[in-house]
């Protein structure tokens, strides 16, 4: 597991939405949420669940956005991937918990660790904190979470389901 980790809205939304924040856990102890982020979230409304788990939830620390590399700008991302990365970047040691193919790619080029919303259902199977992968994944579907059926089946494959 890395030292630290920052999330990216995405996972934020589809956990917040299908009831499984506490996936989040997985990835450390306080999970870094850059501004950016939260802005992003925030603007969803009050009554957002995810909003009102950015506002209600500990763990999950608002930190300032720091200034985004070059080398990460070049990649042409979204606000939110990018501070995620920057505070990686910045970070060393801090995994980035990213759904975003492109967001995905530029950490790995940077040697950042990655995981997204389905390697931390993976991480849940694998450790026994879920009894089964599927049923989450589908409910992470049903949240919004676009999953092709064959990255599904591979995905599932991985941890015997």
């Amino acid at each position: 597991m890395a030292e630290r980790s920052a999330v990216n809205a995405s996972p934020l939304i589809f956990l917040s939405k299908g009831g499984l924040l506490d996936l989040l856990k997985l990835a450390g102890e306080e999970i870094i949420v850059p501004e950016a982020v939260a802005t992003e979230i925030q603007r969803r409304g009050a009554t957002d669940p995810t909003v009102q788990a950015l506002e209600g939830t500990s763990w999950l620390v608002i930190v300032e956005t720091p200034p985004v590399p070059a080398l990460i700008q070049s990649w042409d991302l979204g606000p939110g991937e990018s501070s995620v990365l920057a505070w990686a970047h910045a970070h060393p040691g801090t995994e980035a918990i990213v759904d975003d193919l492109a967001g995905r790619r530029c950490a790995a080029a940077l040697g950042i660790p990655v995981r997204g919303t389905l390697g931390l259902v993976l991480t849940a199977k694998r450790r026994g904190i879920i009894p089964a992968a599927r049923p989450v994944l589908e409910k992470l579907r049903q949240s919004g979470m676009y999953l092709s059926d064959r990255v599904l089946n591979q995905a599932l494959a991985l941890v015997g389901e």
